[in-house]
C-alpha cells in the first residue's frame, strides 16, 4: 500500500504497480470520512491508515457500486459499525445486485463488476449538491448511472472515482487506453460519461485524485485534453 497526502485528504494505493485500486481518507473536525473501500484485502490497510491518522472512520462515502471500489465495505461496517455509508441514490441498486435499467434512462447494459452478496445496506442516499462535511457531492454518471464525485470545498481537491482515469494515460471514462483498459471496459454510456467530465472540469480543481492511478495537481490542462481526446474517439465509434 502506498500512502500520498495532499491537504486533508489521503490517497490509499493497494497494489499500485500492478492494478492500482485506491480510497481516500479526508479528514474532518470530527473524524475520518472515506471514500471508496477497494477490494476485500483492502481493509487491514484502510483501518491502519486510519488508526494513523488518529480519528476514526465516521463516514463511508462511495462513488460507485463496482466491486473494486466496495470490496472492503461489508468488513468495514462490522469493523467501524458506527460508521454511516453513503452512495447515490440510483446506484444503491448496483450495490445490490441489481443491474436493472431504469425508465428514461439509456438502454445500455450496465457493465463492470456489480456485487451479488453485499450484506451492508446505505444509511444515507446521496443527492447532487449536498454537502456531506467539507465534500460537495457531484452527479457525475456514465461510468455507472448513479457515479458521484466529490470535491473538498476547503482545498478543491477533487476525489473523482472512475470518471477519470491516470493509470494507463489520462482519459475520461470510456475512453480506451490499451495500456489500463478496466475502466472503459465497465463504463456504461460513454456520451454520459463526457458530459460529466465536461462538468468536473469546470470546477477547475486544484489536484485531481481518481480511483486508479496517481493524484495529479493542477490537472486542468489534463482533463481539458482528455475531454478533446474523447469527443474525438467517440465521434469515430458512431
Amino acid at each position: 500500500m502506498k500512502k500520498t497526502t495532499v491537504h486533508q485528504v489521503t490517497q490509499l494505493s493497494f497494489m499500485p504497480r500492478l492494478f492500482p485500486v485506491n480510497v481516500y481518507l479526508v479528514e474532518e473536525e470530527d473524524g475520518l470520512t472515506l471514500i471508496d473501500a477497494g477490494m476485500p484485502f483492502s481493509l487491514k490497510g484502510i483501518l491502519k491508515a486510519a488508526k494513523s491518522l488518529g480519528k476514526p472512520i465516521t463516514r463511508i462515502l462511495l462513488t460507485h457500486a463496482h466491486g473494486d471500489h466496495v470490496g472492503a465495505l461489508d468488513g468495514l461496517k462490522e469493523a467501524v459499525p458506527s460508521a454511516e455509508v453513503y452512495i447515490s441514490r440510483r446506484d444503491q441498486a448496483l450495490l445490490a445486485g441489481s443491474r436493472a435499467l431504469e425508465d428514461g434512462e439509456p438502454q445500455m447494459p450496465i457493465k463492470g463488476d456489480v456485487p451479488k452478496n453485499m450484506r451492508t445496506k446505505p444509511d444515507r442516499l446521496l443527492t447532487d449538491g449536498e454537502r456531506i462535511g467539507s465534500l460537495l457531492a457531484i452527479a457525475t454518471p456514465g461510468h455507472t448511472p448513479g457515479h458521484m464525485a466529490f470535491l473538498d470545498t476547503r482545498s478543491n481537491v477533487l476525489i473523482a472515482g472512475d470518471a477519470f482515469q491516470l493509470r494507463g494515460g489520462m482519459a475520461v471514462s470510456g475512453d480506451m487506453r490499451p495500456l489500463f483498459p478496466f475502466p472503459a471496459m465497465a463504463t456504461w454510456n460513454k456520451e454520459a460519461a463526457l458530459a460529466s467530465a465536461r462538468r468536473l472540469a469546470g470546477l477547475t480543481p486544484s489536484w485531481l485524485a481518481v480511483g486508479h492511478g496517481r493524484m495529479l495537481k493542477q490537472p486542468a490542462e489534463a482533463i481539458n485534453e482528455a475531454i478533446r481526446r474523447a469527443e474525438a474517439a467517440f465521434r469515430e465509434v458512431k
